[in-house]
């Protein structure tokens, strides 16, 4: 009788690479090119990040092919191209924020928020003295944007109200609508302005620069963008709702607005700080509607008005006799600019929580 030797268990598990491989991995990578290329003809950031980027994905798949199997070392490298392309997407952001803020915030101070800025000649000296100040492109900014906003939103959730709730599927008036919103939305801005004074000039005349007519301009670009989020709001409200309601014998009209604008207010909200968020910072509209002007004015119907965006601009593209005090002047409101959008998507994160639905 033969005794034959117990075969080896079948592995119903492959081997596993250590916990922080991939990290360890990526540093050794980098280490090792950022050598080469000193060794062989100097540092080139991009290069580093490129080869780096190559090198490591080559590494850990064969390494992960080897040691574990094939589907997990396809994982790690799909892993690692997601991870290449979001910090390739974030970098541009990352790198235009810290430009702005390390250069707008040696210019910002409570005197350049609260003064109105431009040039003077001095008779004594003769000479033209460049005051630095954003008072008035503050105020213009939020002038012209409140206007905008005050004449959008009722517009757009109006247009909205009507699409979902009355319009048929078929109604060739929905269609229309449906057309042009879709057409507006894809305008170019510099259209909108253009739009804007050519209206004003034809009832005015040719002095048609206002914050009136920039709010126009404004307002034909946040129109299809309150009337989409509005309409993807009110189309997530249960239709329950509704049916309950008008069984209880409640009009339509109160239906809607008791229980479809109330329960969809959170995310109509939010889309309305987005839309202002997103057109505050135009400029090519306001630059034609409004023009630009160093001095103060808070008339939305009469003269030239001044902007964050079109300050910024004009700052740079025109400078004064002083050029680094114009860029100076250029990356402090463009500071202010982006302070601005960000309080303005804060709100829209504030009234999205305080006005969702709390559940029971």
């Amino acid at each position: 009788m033969t005794v034959t030797a117990p075969s080896a268990p079948l592995a119903l598990t492959s081997g596993q690479l250590p916990r922080f491989i991939e990290p360890m991995v990526l540093v050794g990578v980098a280490i090792v090119v950022a050598g080469l290329q000193l060794l062989f003809g100097g540092f080139n950031l991009a290069a580093w990040l490129i080869l780096t980027a190559v090198l490591y994905l080559i590494a850990i798949g064969v390494g992960s092919s080897i040691v574990e199997n094939r589907r997990k070392a396809v994982d790690r490298v799909v892993r690692g191209l997601v991870t290449a392309a979001f910090l390739l997407a974030v970098a541009p952001l990352i790198s235009t924020l810290w430009t702005v803020v390390s250069k707008g915030l040696a210019v910002v101070n409570l005197q350049f928020i609260t003064q109105v800025g431009g040039t003077a000649f001095d008779p004594d000296t003769l000479e033209v003295v460049a005051t630095a100040g954003a008072w008035q492109a503050i105020t213009g900014t939020l002038i012209i944007t409140g206007i905008a906003a005050l004449i959008s939103v009722p517009i757009g959730i109006l247009a909205a109200v009507y699409l979902v709730e009355y319009a048929q599927p078929n109604n060739p008036l929905r269609r229309a609508i449906t057309f042009l919103v879709d057409v507006m939305t894809g305008i170019p801005s510099i259209v909108a302005g253009l739009f804007a004074f050519s209206l004003f000039s034809l009832i005015v005349g040719p002095k048609a620069f206002s914050g009136f007519s920039a709010s126009i301009a404004l307002s034909v670009l946040m129109i299809p963008i309150v009337i989409r989020s509005t309409e993807e709001m009110l189309r997530l409200v249960p239709a329950d709702l509704r049916e309950a309601s008008l069984a209880l014998g409640v009009p339509r009209s109160a239906t809607i607005i008791k229980v479809v604008l109330r329960t969809a207010a959170s995310g109509i909200i939010t889309g309305v700080v987005l839309a202002v968020a997103r057109v505050v910072g135009e400029t090519a509209p306001i630059f034609i509607a409004a023009s630009f002007t160093d001095n103060f004015n808070a008339n939305p119907f009469e003269g030239p008005m001044q902007t964050l965006p079109v300050m910024a601009y004009t700052a740079y593209s025109f400078p004064g006799q002083d050029i680094d005090a114009s860029q100076a002047q250029a990356w402090g409101a463009a500071f202010l600019l982006v302070v601005l959008v960000v309080i303005f998507n804060l709100i829209a994160r504030i009234v999205a929580a305080v006005f969702a639905p709390k559940a029971r």
